[in-house]
C-alpha cells in the first residue's frame, strides 16, 4: 500500500499537541513514522497579571494547524484526508480551565507558567505531606478560593488544555493519568486520583459551602489503551472546518505533554529518564520506588500508563538563548549579510563547545518568567560577569547553554546525588538538541550521565501523542513499555554521548557560582 492508498484509507493515525510556542500536528503510518505534518505558531498573552491563551486562539489554532497538515497531504500525495484510524491530542499539562454547567469558561485559562499560587500550593503540600507545584490544576483552585473569587462557587467542570479539547471534540470528559496526575496525586496502585487527598480537599471545599465534590469536577482518569471516545459531527466540523473529515474515528486519552515526551523517547519503563528542554524544560526519571521524603523541586506525576515518575520541571530553558541568538541576527543583517538562522543557531552551539568548561566564569539566568524550584515567583533575564571573566563569544554562549538547564540541574541532583535514584538510560529531546552533539554533550556534564538522542526527537510531542493513538488500536495485549520497545523503537536506542571529567567539574564550578549569585537575580526581581 502506496501512503496515498493509507491515507485515502482512513489507515493514517493523527497526533496534534499544544506546546506553549507552537500547536503541531502530525500523521504517521502504520509503522508510525511520520508521513505529513502542520503547524500553528501562537503565543501566550500576559493578561491582568497572568499567562493565558484564549478560547478563540485556542480553536482558530487547531483549525489552522489541521488546515496546514491538510495542505501539507495534498501537497505531497495529492489527496484528502476523509478519515483517520484513530486520533490523539495532547498539551502543556497543569494549569486551570474552570467552566460553568453551560461548559462556558469562567475565567480566562490560566497556563502552567503562572506562579501567583504560592500560599495555596503550600498549604496543600502541607495538607497532603506530597510536594504540590505552584503550576497543578488543585493549587489554582485552591487558591482562587483562598481569595474568595466570585466565579468558584458556579464551577461544574475542571480540566486541562487537552481534556478541553477532547472534551469538545468526543463529548468525554476524561484525562489521561499522566495528565491527571498534574491537576491532584494520583495514586498508582489506583492508577486515578489518591483518595486520601480527594477527602481532605473535599473537606475544604464543605467548609466553605461550595455545592460541590471534588471528583464532581474532575475528568475521569484514564490508562494508556484504554478507549476515550469518537469523534462527533460536531467534533469533526471543529477540526477541520473544511468538512472533509468524517465522524467516529477512535481517540485515545488525552495527556500532558509530560507523557507525550516519555512516549517519544520510548522512556516509559522504570530506570528510564528523559529530558524535554525548548521553551520550558523538564526531566523525567521513571522511579523503582517512592521517594523518601517530599521535595518542593520533585514533582511525583505519572506516566501514561500510571507508574510514578520524579519531574524536575523548569518554567525557562531556550527563550533567552533565542533572544541572544536574534541580537546576533539582527548585527548581521545590519552588515547586510544574508542570515540563515538555522546556520546561525549551530554556528553559535558549537562555537559555545570552544569556550571553558565553567564558562570563564560568565554567569546566565534565562528567567524569562519565574522559577519556582530556585524560589523566584518572577523572573528577569539576566547575564552577570566580573571585570576578570573571560569575556568571549564562546563563553558568553557556553553560559547561555548552561544557564538554560542549570535549574534542572539543580532538581535533579537532589535525585542523583541525595535519593541516589538509579537510571539507564536517558534521552534528550526538543530545540535545545537540534544542532548535533552540542546539547548532549552540555546536558551529559551537567547530569553526570551519557544522554542518547534519537533521530526522531525532533519530531516531539506530536508524534508521542500519535503513539498513544496507535497503540489505543494496535496494542495486541502488550503493556505500553512493550509495545514501545518492540514495536515502534525495536531496541533502537539512538545516539550516546557520555560526559567528560573535564566538563562535568566546569558544570559544577558553574552551577556552585550560579546558586551564589541568585541574590542578584532576585535583586533585580525586586527592582525592575
Amino acid at each position: 500500500m502506496t501512503t496515498k492508498q493509507l491515507i485515502e484509507s482512513g489507515k493514517a493515525i493523527l497526533g496534534i499537541e499544544f506546546g506553549s510556542t507552537r500547536i503541531k500536528a502530525v500523521l504517521i503510518d502504520t509503522d508510525n513514522k511520520p508521513i505529513a505534518q502542520g503547524a500553528h505558531e501562537w503565543e501566550n498573552q500576559l493578561v491582568d497579571g497572568l499567562w493565558t491563551y484564549s478560547i478563540d486562539a485556542i480553536w482558530n489554532g487547531l483549525q489552522d494547524c489541521y488546515a496546514d497538515l491538510r495542505k501539507d497531504v495534498q501537497k505531497q500525495y495529492g489527496c484528502e484526508i476523509e478519515s483517520l484510524a484513530a486520533i490523539g491530542f495532547s498539551a502543556m499539562m497543569h494549569g486551570y480551565m474552570a467552566l460553568n454547567e453551560k461548559q462556558e469558561i469562567l475565567v480566562p485559562f490560566r497556563t502552567w507558567r503562572n506562579t501567583n499560587t504560592g500560599k495555596a500550593a503550600a498549604e496543600l503540600s502541607k495538607l497532603f505531606n506530597y510536594n504540590i507545584p505552584l503550576r497543578w490544576s488543585i493549587s489554582h483552585l485552591y487558591e482562587c478560593i483562598l481569595e474568595g473569587n466570585e466565579h468558584v462557587k458556579d464551577i461544574r467542570f475542571l480540566t486541562t488544555l487537552a481534556g478541553y479539547v477532547h472534551w469538545q471534540l468526543t463529548g468525554e470528559f476524561v484525562l489521561g493519568v499522566g495528565d491527571a496526575s498534574g491537576m491532584i496525586p494520583v495514586d498508582p496502585a489506583t492508577k486515578t486520583y489518591d483518595a486520601a487527598m480527594v477527602e481532605k480537599f473535599d473537606a475544604i471545599l464543605a467548609s466553605k459551602g461550595l455545592p460541590y465534590r471534588l471528583l464532581d469536577i474532575l475528568p475521569k482518569s484514564l490508562n494508556a489503551g484504554e478507549s476515550a471516545g469518537t469523534l462527533t459531527e460536531k467534533g469533526a466540523k471543529m477540526l477541520d472546518a473544511s468538512g472533509h473529515l468524517k465522524p467516529g474515528i477512535p481517540l485515545c486519552p488525552p495527556e500532558g505533554d509530560a507523557g507525550t515526551g516519555m512516549v517519544a523517547t520510548n522512556a516509559v519503563k522504570q530506570r528510564t529518564g528523559n529530558v524535554s528542554a525548548g521553551t520550558s524544560s523538564f526531566s523525567m526519571i521513571v522511579l523503582e520506588k517512592p521517594l523518601s521524603k517530599p521535595y518542593e523541586a520533585i514533582d511525583l506525576v505519572t506516566t501514561p500508563d500510571g507508574s510514578l515518575v520524579a519531574m524536575v520541571h523548569c518554567n525557562n530553558c531556550t527563550s533567552d538563548i533565542n533572544a541572544w541568538v536574534g541580537l546576533f541576527k539582527e548585527y548581521q543583517e545590519m552588515l547586510g549579510i544574508p542570515v540563515d538562522v538555522s546556520e546561525l543557531y549551530k554556528k553559535l552551539f558549537n562555537k559555545a563547545l570552544e569556550g571553558d568548561p565553567d564558562c570563564g566564569g560568565l554567569m546566565a539566568y534565562n528567567y524569562v518568567s519565574g522559577e519556582p524550584v530556585t524560589g523566584l515567583a518572577e523572573g528577569r533575564p539576566l547575564f552577570v560577569r566580573s571585570a576578570t571573566d573571560k569575556f568571549n563569544l564562546a563563553n558568553l554562549m557556553r553560559a547561555q547553554l548552561y544557564g538554560a538547564i542549570g535549574v534542572l540541574k539543580i532538581g535533579n541532583d537532589i535525585l542523583l546525588k541525595e535519593e541516589n535514584v538509579k537510571v539507564d538510560r536517558i534521552t534528550g529531546h526538543g530545540g535545545y538538541f537540534k544542532s548535533a552533539g552540542v546539547g548532549q554533550r552540555v546536558l551529559a556534564a551537567a547530569l553526570n550521565s551519557p544522554i542518547s538522542v534519537m533521530e526522531t526527537a525532533g519530531e516531539g510531542g506530536a508524534w508521542g501523542i500519535a503513539l498513544l493513538a496507535g497503540y489505543l488500536i494496535n496494542k495486541n495485549g502488550k503493556n505500553l513499555a512493550d509495545y514501545l520497545e518492540e514495536v515502534v523503537f525495536a531496541g533502537n536506542t539512538g545516539t550516546s554521548i557520555a560526559p567528560t571529567a573535564e566538563d562535568v567539574a566546569g558544570f559544577e564550578k558553574y552551577i556552585e557560582n550560579y546558586k551564589k549569585c541568585l541574590p542578584i537575580e532576585q535583586a533585580a526581581v525586586e527592582h525592575k
